[in-house]
């Protein structure tokens, strides 16, 4: 059902939601929102309904310019959860593969302006100005999985720095940590089919924290986020006291 909505979705967003934002562009936010919130709640729906799945909701993040949420990555769901957090659509750091070929998501891509990234053993300072440079004018939340990749086990993994050390250079932030925990079991699309029904997921949020002043180097800050961060996956899979 969700990839029937995502077909069908495809046209109405390159024709109604493409004219709306440009007919009322003094409310292009708020129509994209809207939108993309609209897809977000169905997927959880239907997640929920159908599928079987146990997902709580997750905690309100306000939005807004200089908002940097930075997040764990479990599943094929992260993308959904932050949307539903978030009060104004963010723009969500995304690989270059998901910009082609995939309906509704790649067009997404480039309406919403997401940054970018094509994942590589070395970084090319381009690829990192771009990303510092969009981010610095982004009147909207920038959202980050910094491990790029999801573990076997939904533990956390190792955080990939440069594209995180980029957008932190770009301007002063308050920064939000989303954590969740309960989807590692869907992590990609055939994972997602097949143990829906298994998914039992919870989420916290941490913050904010101010970043450092860019030009300052933010190293010490970022292992400051990790540790958190991590902190808050393990409290999520504690068992409650008492238990």
């Amino acid at each position: 059902m969700i990839g029937i909505a995502l077909v069908l979705g495809d046209p109405i967003q390159r024709t109604l939601v493409v004219g709306l934002a440009r007919l009322f562009p003094s409310r292009r936010e708020a129509i994209l929102t809207a939108w993309i919130r609209l897809y977000a709640r169905m997927i959880f729906a239907t997640t929920r309904t159908i599928g079987g799945a146990r997902i709580q909701d997750p905690p309100s993040i306000p939005g807004g310019p200089g908002v940097l949420v930075l997040g764990n990555h479990q599943s094929v769901l992260d993308i959904p959860l932050v949307v539903n957090a978030l009060t104004v659509h963010p723009r969500i750091v995304t690989r270059d593969r998901y910009a082609r070929g995939k309906p509704l998501i790649s067009h997404m891509i480039r309406l919403y302006q997401y940054p970018v990234v094509h994942p590589s053993a070395t970084v090319k300072r381009g690829d990192l100005t771009r990303i510092a440079e969009e981010a610095a004018r982004s009147p909207v939340p920038i959202a980050l999985y910094p491990e790029g990749t999801r573990t076997k086990d939904g533990g956390l993994g190792a955080w990939r720095e440069a594209g995180l050390r980029a957008i932190l250079s770009a301007r002063q932030w308050q920064v939000y940590l989303l954590v969740a925990d309960g989807f590692w079991q869907a992590a990609k699309l055939p994972d997602f089919v097949r143990t829906v029904h298994t998914i039992d997921s919870r989420s916290a949020m941490v913050g904010p924290f101010p970043s450092p002043e860019p030009g300052t180097d933010p190293a010490a800050f970022i292992a400051e986020m990790r540790t958190r961060m991590e902190a808050a996956l393990t409290g999520l899979r504690s068992p409650p006291s008492g238990t």
